[in-house]
């Protein structure tokens, strides 16, 4: 943190409880603390406040630990278990789960009874700031029933978060925009004073308008992610390459780099979720989100293209022994909700192959909640011991430089299927491993494919418009 965000920031120093200390929660709690508020961290799990009191992040988020002990250390973060007798709070920041639930609405039972339970022990004056992800109108739902469990008064505000897990703690100190959203426009202004030393611009607008800010954000990054991986089953088929594809498109300011990355599709807390629940609510008000519905498609599609590649290769998943690389949804990160890696080896598994999974931060408890059938191992070259494919699924920088001259030494199979197309396709080859990857064309002794190839096929100049002019637009 810069020296001079530090001072700006004791200008103003407010009494803030953060309720729910996951992912959002304990990095909004720790990071808050360190900018110099008198911070109260809430959660109703036992084991998880006897944890961060001990100084130990029960979530892997890189810097945390760091930040939360100085936090503590400092005595502005104090943790507690359960909803206190009363909050001095300033801000009451909601940082509570809400889990997709079915047909992709979300479950905001966590939100109801947070409200509940804190509306009797507020200040009259206190603002409660929601950042858990929420359909629109959770904001006008809050206030309804604060207003009905003893807070007639209580202002509302929707601050959604766009936090990156890996990335959380810069994001939240070096923020691209502030979104406030609320009636209240006085209630709105303290809030925006809580950001002020952070120096990002504003967004400062009503209730519904926040709230839709931050699901329209994440599916139209979702968006571009399955666009980029339909392009890259269009460039297998073609003999194109769509990391060159992706490289060439994002010279384009009005298109960026950012999000074109084909691999095996997004997962993780947010995207999934957001996504379902856009769509859902739409649907619910009368819309027609169709680009969503494909959006969605595209991306479990992406997951059984990995398993057909592999099938491909092998002529068959039935015995075949099969280890695959990652079980976070994404690097730098212990979080398996949606996780990519973990469907496509459950898919796999389904399918009649043994599976192991390899990652370096994720636990098996937490692994066997979600699929109970999958195992995990500690040790790479173990785990690959007598495998027939390697899958790589999730780009941690420990899979980018794989040892692979070991790798062939002990595996049945030479073959790696590249999920993320992190490898040096080149590299792999020279190792002796048959190499299949997302979105480029099949090379002189790589699997076959079901694909028809490229190279053979017959080119109708008519339907390319040879010989027309073709204008840049």
């Amino acid at each position: 943190m810069e020296a001079g965000m530090d001072e700006r920031a004791k200008t103003v120093v407010a009494d803030i409880a953060v309720v729910g200390c996951g992912h959002v929660g304990l990095v909004v709690a720790s990071c808050f603390a360190t900018l110099g508020h008198r911070v109260t961290a809430i959660d109703v799990d036992a084991a998880r406040v006897a944890s961060i009191r001990s100084g130990v992040s029960p979530i892997y988020e890189p810097g945390l630990d760091a930040l939360l002990r100085q936090a503590l250390d400092s005595g502005r973060l104090e943790v507690v278990e359960g909803t206190p007798d009363a909050l001095r709070a300033e801000f009451v920041f909601l940082a509570v789960g809400t889990p997709p639930s079915t047909g992709g609405a979300s479950d905001l039972r966590a939100v109801r009874d947070a409200v509940t339970a804190l509306a009797p022990v507020l200040r009259p004056d206190a603002v409660i700031v929601n950042k858990s992800t929420v359909p629109i109108g959770t904001g006008d739902l809050v206030a309804q029933m604060a207003k009905h469990f003893g807070a007639p008064g209580l202002a509302v505000v929707s601050n959604p978060e766009f936090l990156q897990e890996g990335t959380a703690i810069d994001n939240f100190m070096r923020p691209d925009r502030v979104v406030l959203g609320s009636s209240d426009a006085r209630a709105r202004e303290r809030v925006a004073a809580l950001f002020e030393p952070l120096g990002a611009p504003m967004v400062l607008t009503d209730l519904r308008t926040a709230e839709m800010i931050k699901y329209a954000s994440n599916a139209f990054l979702a968006t571009k992610v399955s666009f980029v991986n339909e392009m890259s089953s269009i460039c297998e088929v073609v003999g194109a390459d769509i990391a060159e594809v992706a490289r060439g498109m994002g010279f384009d300011e009005r298109i960026g780099r950012q999000y074109l990355r084909a691999g095996i599709g997004w997962g993780g807390s947010c995207f999934p979720k957001d996504v379902a629940a856009l769509e859902h609510t739409a649907s619910t008000f009368g819309a027609h989100p169709q680009l969503l519905r494909h959006v969605i498609e595209i991306n479990r599609e992406q997951r059984r293209r990995v398993l057909g590649k592999v099938r491909e290769a092998l002529g068959t998943l039935e015995g075949r022994r099969i280890l695959v690389l990652g079980a976070a949804f994404k690097p730098h990160t212990d979080d398996i909700r949606e996780s990519p890696a973990l469907e496509v080896a459950d898919l796999m598994q389904l399918a009649g192959a043994e599976v192991l999974v390899h990652d370096p931060h994720v636990r098996q408890e937490a692994v066997s909640a979600a699929f109970p059938s999958l195992a995990l191992a500690d040790d790479l070259l173990t785990a690959a011991a007598g495998a027939d494919a390697l899958v790589l699924a999730t780009e941690w920088p420990e899979f980018v430089d794989l040892p692979l001259d070991d790798l062939a030494a002990v595996m049945r199979r030479r073959l790696i299927v590249d999920g993320r197309n992190v490898l040096d396709p080149a590299t792999v080859r020279g190792a002796g491993f048959a190499y299949r990857c997302i979105g480029r064309p099949a090379l002189e002794g790589d699997p076959p494919s079901t694909a028809p190839n490229w190279r053979d096929a017959e080119v109708d100049t008519d339907t390319l418009g040879v010989g027309t002019p073709v204008g840049r637009r």
